[in-house]
C-alpha cells in the first residue's frame, strides 16, 4: 500500500486584495488585505516601508461587511482580544469573497 502526503491547506495560494485609490487614506498607497490558509493580514505603505497588522486564521471571530453605494467597509474581528483589521474603500465582490475565504480557511482547518 502506497502512503499519500496528505495535502494541507497551507498549501493554497494567498489572495491580495486592494482598496481603491478613490476613498479616503488610499489616493497615493491604498491598503491591501492578503487572505492565506494561515492569517489575514492588512498592508498599509507608506512612502518609506509599510505598516501591517495580521491575525490568524484560527482567531477571526468574525467578518464584517458594511456596503455603501460604491464601496464597501471590513472589519475582521479577532477571539484573542487584539484590535480589529479594519480596511474601507473595496468593491462589494472583494469583501465577500474576503470573507468566504476566511469561513473556507476556517472550516477546513477543524
Amino acid at each position: 500500500m502506497e502512503l499519500k502526503p496528505a495535502i494541507t491547506n497551507a498549501n493554497a495560494p494567498e489572495e491580495s486584495f486592494r482598496a481603491s485609490r478613490w476613498t479616503r487614506g488610499n489616493l497615493w498607497f491604498p491598503t491591501r488585505i492578503v487572505v492565506s490558509p494561515l492569517r489575514v493580514s492588512r498592508v498599509k505603505r507608506r512612502l518609506f516601508g509599510s505598516s501591517e497588522e495580521s491575525i490568524s486564521i484560527s482567531q477571526v471571530a468574525s467578518v464584517k461587511i458594511s456596503t455603501g453605494v460604491f464601496w464597501s467597509d471590513i472589519v475582521i474581528e479577532s477571539s484573542g482580544g487584539t484590535d480589529p483589521i479594519a480596511s474601507h474603500g473595496h468593491r462589494k465582490a472583494d469583501a465577500v469573497r474576503i470573507r468566504d475565504l476566511v469561513e473556507n480557511f476556517q472550516a477546513k482547518g477543524r
